[in-house]
């Protein structure tokens, strides 16, 4: 199979969805990989490492589209992407298509084969290739946070962990998940006291057995979450339900609760945000205020530490990716079934579900499109 890399787009995003040992790996198997030149330099990979495994360097994005039977990239395609895309063309990346109606409808006139990362999902309901990124993202969002509370930004010029004699900053993480242990873990070793609220009992069970003493774990409901939000330095976000638009467990009217310079890190930005004011900005514009409330809202969290990312991702991917260019994509999602649901859009027609019922829109079982 002919793969191809192109070079990210998106603002500030320095990941690439292949790293050279990846490449070197997919090449051993008796496939062709493309990378767009310069693609992984922002990531600390160049040119040279790729040609040194066999991979051929393009001069630009048009040429690796043109060649590739799969697209292996890092985030969504954006607009100016949508002319290159083939019928038959095989994407493998994240996509977040239920926080993002014209990109749906875009893929969906392409005819193309859409593997969204974010959805691939073991029988556990473990998300495989969005478990990295949510580890990154987690810790990333209290690292901003603690930033953003600084007085400089316009916070409410709070430490997170205090000093003797001075309590620390009180942070709530809604949601229990991979995003929220690892936001959660990153405040609690800095020394704030941290609230994690879930609704799945047998997962605060579990965080109540292993974070440490600063931390409590309390049942979300919209009650426990009000009567947190005045107490709250730095809330984060960690909100996922796979595939889908996240719920607003905060809302505009709620932010009144919350003290002048508080900070909001919305993680769940992708899959359009658990807070009603969040939306979507970037690492050279990533906050705005409502209400006196400090949000920061960057989609692609990870694209700031991409040489982290970046590896962490391959580990991830480099498995399916292997599968998809060895078997085809028909094949490897019938021997595959995580693999399966990954597919998200196919020749035109959605077969994920929770896709469809964000945009209330039909919704085609995947089956008869692997015979």
């Amino acid at each position: 199979m002919r793969i191809g890399v192109p070079k990210e787009i998106k603002t500030n995003e320095n990941r690439i969805a292949l790293v050279p040992a990846g490449a070197e790996a997919l090449i051993g198997e008796g496939h062709e990989v493309f990378i767009e030149k310069g693609a992984g330099i922002g990531s600390g990979f160049p040119d040279a490492l790729y040609k040194a495994v066999g991979a051929k360097i393009l001069p630009n994005a048009d040429k690796v589209w043109a060649k590739a039977e799969m697209i292996m990239k890092v985030k969504e395609p954006i607009k100016p992407e949508w002319p290159k895309i083939r019928e038959g063309q095989v994407l493998f990346t994240y996509f977040h298509y239920a926080a993002d109606r014209a990109l749906t409808v875009a893929l969906k006139k392409t005819k193309s084969v859409s593997i969204a990362y974010e959805t691939v999902e073991l029988p556990t309901g473990e998300l495989p290739l969005l478990t990295p990124m949510s580890e990154v993202a987690g810790r990333m969002a209290t690292q901003e946070g603690a930033k953003y509370l600084e007085k400089y930004f316009g916070g409410r010029g709070v430490l997170l962990g205090g000093v003797p004699g001075v309590p620390p900053a009180e942070v709530l993480v809604l949601g229990g998940g991979i995003v929220g242990t690892h936001a959660a873990k990153m405040a609690c070793g800095l020394g704030a006291h941290v609230t994690i609220m879930d609704t799945n009992l047998h997962r605060l069970r579990d965080l109540s057995d292993f974070m440490p003493a600063n931390c409590d774990v309390i049942y979300s409901n919209r009650q426990n979450i009000l009567d947190r939000l005045p107490l709250t330095d730095l809330l984060i976000g960690g909100v996922l339900l796979p595939g889908a638009k996240a719920p607003y467990l905060v809302t505009k009217k709620d932010l009144k609760l919350m003290q002048p310079g508080s900070v909001i890190v919305d993680v769940s930005v992708d899959q359009g945000g658990c807070v009603e004011t969040t939306k979507p900005t970037t690492h050279e514009n990533p906050i705005y205020t409502v209400d006196g409330v400090i949000h920061y809202g960057v989609a692609n969290m990870p694209g700031a530490v991409p040489r982290t990312s970046t590896l962490a991702l391959t580990n991830a991917t480099l498995p399916y990716a292997i599968q998809l260019a060895n078997k085809g994509w028909k094949q490897a999602c019938l021997d595959d079934d995580a693999l399966a649901l990954g597919v998200n859009i196919v020749d035109g027609k959605i077969v994920y579900p929770a896709v469809a019922e964000a945009f209330r829109m039909k919704w085609e079982d995947l089956a008869p499109h692997l015979e």
